[in-house]
């Protein structure tokens, strides 16, 4: 039985206990989750001893590659996904089917209705999530390896940056040495921030070149193709001054000590306390106004969310990221990042960049 066979079997646990007879799943990650299939446009009909990969022609040759042995409906160019569903449903015999509230339309819902009005539509919410939360061995493998990617071309573009290059050409070059060392892309389009744009959590790059400050803040990870990293580090050119060195040290605290805390059984608001006290007692409470971490995996942000009125409790196998920073408007930011899986008998960090301040210094 493989690893897809497995989480469908999982599914169908959850779904006898919700009482419904299949479960529609709409959602095009969840698919990928439960099947391997790479594509998009694509829905999954689980019920109790089988499942339907509803798709189209363009992805024929894709399926049979990606999910050989998965039965599969192709539907006709003409066919609309609703219909589709509405034949499959029906031919399935399907009396209570779950719909993925968080990702089925309006339209289509209210085209079930009218198409298959003896079918009982049950929104359910985040059937599929839940078994994505904790990772199997081959998840963890893969986050491991959009780890190394990561690194590797951070490492890179570090070896390569002078005080005129720009916030944006440094962006492309990690998206080229991420590429370069295997990776699809980017987890997401790279965080390179000069300065006082630090202090802009989700900073969008621009001309700015990295020699107009002594420090730029830099956040990106690499997609394996199906799983991601999530990094950030910050780089100094020149003297460090005593409010950057103050500063890091506070958020590097919370960040050593937040990871210190996570084991199973602890709840994810318990580990952004940790973190949140440190900064906190420095003086520097409203200056951290996001959550200290989110799940990775499929999706760069995903569960579980370590952040206030959070009471899940981690277990084995859960990836998190834990990111705690310091925003001062006019002066710049500082965040320090890293990739953290919980084990049996404690933590994991899976991501190795150096962050002692000393050892973020550049010499240009």
């Amino acid at each position: 039985m493989n690893v897809h066979e497995l989480r469908r079997n999982k599914l169908r646990q959850l779904i006898r206990r919700a009482k419904l007879d299949a479960l529609l799943v709409t959602n095009f990650t969840n698919v990928t989750y439960l099947t391997g299939f790479s594509g998009d446009d694509s829905y999954l009909l689980v019920n109790g001893d089988s499942q339907l990969l509803l798709s189209d022609p363009r992805y024929t040759t894709q399926l049979e590659e990606e999910c050989p042995g998965l039965n599969r409906s192709i539907r006709d160019p003409g066919e609309s996904m609703p219909d589709a569903v509405i034949k499959s449903v029906i031919a399935a015999r399907i009396e209570q089917l779950g719909v993925e509230s968080g990702s089925m339309t309006l339209l289509e819902d209210r085209k079930l209705a009218n198409g298959a009005p003896d079918v009982q539509r049950v929104p359910t919410d985040n059937l599929v999530e839940q078994l994505r939360l904790v990772k199997d061995r081959t998840e963890i493998d893969d986050t491991r390896l959009a780890c190394r990617q990561a690194e590797r071309a951070f490492n890179a573009v570090r070896s390569l940056l002078t005080p005129e290059m720009t916030e944006l050409e440094i962006a492309a070059e990690l998206e080229y040495q991420a590429r370069r060392f295997g990776a699809r892309a980017l987890s997401f389009p790279a965080i390179v921030a000069v300065g006082a744009r630090s202090a802009l959590p989700h900073a969008t790059p621009t001309q700015r070149k990295i020699g107009a400050a002594n420090f730029t803040l830099i956040d990106w990870g690499a997609h394996t193709g199906r799983y991601m990293s999530d990094l950030t580090r910050v780089l100094v050119i020149g003297r460090i001054s005593p409010k950057l060195r103050k500063i890091y040290d506070v958020v590097l605290k919370a960040q050593l000590t937040a990871i210190d805390s996570i084991c199973p059984g602890v709840t994810c608001e318990a580990i952004d306390s940790v973190a949140r006290t440190v900064i906190r007692k420095a003086g520097f409470d409203k200056a951290f106004g996001h959550g200290l971490g989110h799940g990775l995996g499929l999706e760069i942000h995903e569960g579980p969310r370590l952040s206030q009125n959070q009471k899940l409790e981690l277990r084995p196998g859960m990836i998190v990221t834990v990111e705690p920073g310091i925003y001062l408007p006019g002066w710049g930011g500082v965040r320090i990042e890293d990739d953290v899986l919980v084990t049996r008998g404690g933590h994991e960090v899976l991501s190795d960049v150096p962050k002692q301040l000393d050892d973020c210094i550049l010499c240009l």
